[in-house]
């Protein structure tokens, strides 16, 4: 084990006890204080807040409003998304369950895909029944019934969400292999930014992600992820995409909203208010503070 490399990144050190739940007793303000500093490298401002990650940790505290906990829930979010641009953005269900146990695989497609509603990522993408090992899926499912994801990086919007499972129809777009997720930044009903993410489901592969303005044009930033050496090309549809995510993400300070495209049909993905919980740096950092400037909060 190299000591040195974990004294010079305290993240390896508190990553576990913060997983753990050792720090849970810190209110939410003193944990995103620590947090930041150890994930960023700096103190946090919150008195006044400049960059894009500062500002979603204010936002974090201070923006709450009960219709948040629906639109993460990926369950009423469908209803929700459905009531303002129509169900034919919305990816078919399949069945919802309160717990895994409740799964019978019998009787479900050969190919579907399960999530846990309450959190991030999708916990099983089926191609084949025949080919997956159903105790594992189980597993990897109970585990994600018990994260709390507003305990790990106090995004207050998670905190009530009622945990489920919901299964989906198994989707891919036109490359036969992969569905790319288009992601934009949102300010007060205005999309500004996008990225595409490509290759999460190449076994091997990181995941992609490559940013783009709203004439997509590629912008020279990394953030998580690398760019797609390959390049992305602009969809069939680009400019409604642009208008749902207007629509859906009117009268928020920031809400980052995701569709999947396939052949030109666009599907609501998911709405997040919390990019990377506001703990990923930009590269150049100079994006940081440039999407930053397009968040203004609340009585400030």
């Amino acid at each position: 084990m190299n000591i040195k490399r974990y004294f010079q990144n305290p993240w390896r050190i508190l990553a576990r006890p913060m997983y753990s739940g050792w720090f849970d007793f810190l209110s939410d303000k003193q944990y995103l204080r620590l947090v930041y500093h150890i994930k960023m490298g700096k103190k946090l401002n919150l008195d006044s807040p400049k960059t894009f990650n500062e500002k979603i940790q204010w936002l974090k505290l201070y923006d709450r409003k009960p219709i948040y906990t629906d639109m993460v829930d990926k369950i009423k979010a469908k209803e929700y998304v459905a009531s303002l641009i129509g169900k034919e953005y919305i990816i078919p269900t399949i069945a919802t369950y309160d717990n895994p146990d409740q799964i019978d695989f019998n009787v479900l497609p050969n190919q579907f895909v399960l999530k846990c509603n309450h959190g991030c990522g999708d916990m099983c993408i089926c191609a084949d029944k025949t080919k997956i090992d159903l105790d594992k899926v189980r597993k990897t499912l109970w585990d994600g019934m018990r994260h709390d994801y507003y305990m790990q990086w106090r995004e207050w919007p998670y905190k009530d969400v009622e945990r489920r499972i919901i299964c989906e129809q198994y989707m891919v777009d036109e490359s036969g292999y992969e569905l790319k997720d288009y992601k934009f930044f949102c300010f007060n009903g205005k999309p500004e930014f996008l990225f595409v993410a490509t290759d999460r489901q190449l076994k091997g592969e990181e995941t992609k992600f490559d940013f783009f303005d709203m004439n997509f044009n590629h912008l020279p930033i990394t953030n998580g992820h690398p760019n797609n050496p390959h390049g992305v090309k602009k969809p069939i549809g680009f400019e409604k995409m642009k208008e749902l995510a207007a629509v859906l993400s009117e009268g928020i300070p920031h809400l980052r909203v995701d569709f999947y495209n396939i052949n030109g049909h666009i599907y609501f993905g998911e709405l997040t208010f919390s990019h990377w919980s506001g703990l990923t740096p930009f590269s150049p950092e100079e994006w940081d503070l440039r999407f930053g400037e397009l968040i203004k909060l609340p009585n400030l």
